[in-house]
């Protein structure tokens, strides 16, 4: 889930032929719910921002896994490798 707008989505998934849905939150009402929009550092500058997070959510909707602390480059093949 990102912040960004419907249609940011849209071209990302068009430009990189995606074959997920992805989606949107632009108010964060659900971001914030599940603790991944907060205060960040970056050059000892402060700002809020979303947190890279994955749930991993069963079929009836129960949190199955949470991993606050993502590595993007090797992300996927974690969780690939766990399941």
């Amino acid at each position: 889930m990102s912040a960004d707008s419907i249609q940011r989505q849209k071209n990302f998934s068009e430009k990189y032929n995606f074959p997920y849905t992805l989606l949107s939150d632009e108010s964060k009402e659900t971001i914030k719910a599940f603790g991944a929009w907060g205060k960040k550092k970056l050059y000892g500058r402060e700002y809020e921002g979303i947190f890279r997070y994955t749930y991993v959510i069963d079929e009836n909707g129960k949190i199955e896994k949470a991993y606050p602390k993502v590595k993007v480059k090797t992300h996927a093949a974690d969780i690939l490798n766990e399941i």
